[in-house]
C-alpha cells in the first residue's frame, strides 16, 4: 500500500492508503518527489472542473526518481535516475494523433484530471512518458510541464525576434508564454492584476507591465505599439473579457493564441476577425519538443527559476496545500515536496 492524497469532494482533501500498481512491460515505477499544483487542481478542489469525477488523486506536474523498470525498458531508465513526467495520453488513432499533434489527442486522459494523478508516494507510468534529467535541481523538475504549455503556445503563435507580444495573465502558464517569447527575441508587455506577478514578469524579461485593475489595457498597448497593436496576443486568464480583448489588442495581420479557456460563453464582434485577417488559434498541452526546450532553458538560467516557486509544502502536510492556495491566490506556484 502507498499513501496518496485525494480530493474527496468540494473543498475536501484527505490522505488515503491505495494499492501500489504493478509494473508491467514498458513501464517504470517512479518515486514521486515533487508535485506542482495547477489551476486545474484548484478548480477540481473548488468543484469547478467539469472534466473531473471525484474522488480524484490530483497532480500532473511531477518530478521523481526511478525505483524500478519493467520488461523491455531501456537500461537508461535505471533506479536512481531523476525524471520529468509527461502527463498526457495519446490514442494514436484520432485525427490529431494522425497529424502528429498528439498533445491535442481527442481521447487524452491527463494525470490528475481524467485519471488519478501523481500526488502519491509513487506512480507507475510508461517509460515513453518519462524524460530523464539528472541536471536540474529536483524542485525544478516540477516546473517543466506547466512552462511547456506556455512554450507550446508560443510555438503555435509563431513568435519571432522583433515581434511585439501581449500576455494577458501572468500565472504559471502566462509566465511560460512570457519566458518563451523573450527567449525568441520578442518584446513582451505583460498584463495582470497582481503586483507580485507583474514584478515577476519584469524579472523574467517583460519590457512593460500593465495593472489590469486600474489601467486601460487597450490604450496602454496601443500607446506602446504606436497604435499598431501587437503582433501576437496571448490569453492565459480564461475570462470572456480577456478573450475579446485579445482581438482588440492584435494588429492588422496579427495572431491571437488562446491558452486559457473561458467557462462562460464569449460574445464577439466578429468583423475584426476579417478586417484584421487574424490568425486565431487554440493551444493545448505540450509536445515532447516543448518539454525539451523548457529543460534546456531551465538548465541555462539555473537558480533564477527558484523565483517561480512561491511556496513549498511537505508531502506530510499536503492536505493543507490546496486550501492554502485557495486563500493565497497571488501565489504563482505551490510545490509539494516529498523527502525520503
Amino acid at each position: 500500500m502507498i499513501k496518496a492524497l485525494r480530493i474527496e469532494a468540494e473543498n475536501v482533501t484527505r490522505f488515503h492508503s491505495v494499492e501500489a500498481a504493478p509494473v508491467g512491460p514498458g513501464q517504470v515505477r517512479v518515486s514521486v518527489r515533487h508535485v506542482g499544483l495547477c489551476g486545474s487542481d484548484l478548480n477540481t478542489f473548488k468543484g469547478l472542473n467539469p472534466l473531473v469525477q471525484l474522488p480524484r488523486i490530483p497532480g500532473h506536474e511531477i518530478g521523481g526518481v526511478i525505483l524500478e523498470a519493467g520488461e523491455g525498458v531501456s537500461a537508461d531508465y535505471a533506479p536512481g535516475r531523476r525524471v520529468i513526467v509527461m502527463p498526457y495520453t495519446n490514442c494514436g488513432q484520432c485525427t490529431s494523433c494522425r497529424k502528429g499533434r498528439v498533445n491535442a489527442c481527442r481521447y487524452n486522459k491527463t494525470l490528475g484530471v481524467q485519471q488519478d494523478g501523481g500526488l502519491a508516494e509513487e506512480i507507475v507510468l510508461p517509460a515513453e512518458k518519462l524524460i530523464l534529467n539528472d541536471v536540474l535541481p529536483p524542485r525544478h523538475l516540477a516546473l517543466v510541464e506547466p512552462l511547456s504549455v506556455g512554450f507550446h503556445a508560443v510555438e503555435r503563435g509563431r513568435v519571432a525576434r522583433g515581434d511585439r507580444v501581449a500576455v494577458l495573465g501572468c500565472g504559471m502558464i502566462g509566465m511560460g508564454v512570457l519566458i518563451a517569447a523573450v527567449a525568441r527575441g520578442a518584446d513582451v508587455i505583460a498584463v495582470d492584476l497582481s503586483p507580485e506577478k507583474r514584478a515577476l514578469a519584469k524579472q523574467f524579461g517583460a519590457v512593460e507591465t500593465i495593472d489590469a485593475g486600474s489601467e486601460d489595457v487597450t490604450a496602454r498597448v496601443m500607446a506602446w505599439t504606436g497604435d499598431d497593436g501587437v503582433d501576437v496576443a496571448f490569453e492565459a486568464v480564461g475570462l470572456p473579457a480577456t478573450f475579446t480583448q485579445c482581438i482588440d489588442l492584435a494588429c492588422f495581420g496579427g495572431r491571437v493564441v488562446y491558452v486559457g479557456y473561458s467557462k462562460a460563453p464569449v460574445t464577439y464582434q466578429t468583423q475584426f476577425f476579417n478586417l484584421k485577417e487574424l490568425d486565431i488559434m487554440g493551444s493545448r498541452n505540450a509536445m515532447m519538443q516543448d518539454f525539451l526546450a523548457v529543460v534546456s532553458h531551465l538548465e541555462t538560467i539555473g537558480a533564477s527559476a527558484d523565483a517561480l516557486i512561491s511556496k513549498v509544502i511537505p508531502f506530510s502536510d499536503a492536505e493543507t496545500a490546496l486550501p492554502y492556495w485557495d486563500t493565497h491566490r497571488n501565489a504563482l506556484k505551490v510545490v509539494i515536496e516529498r523527502e525520503v
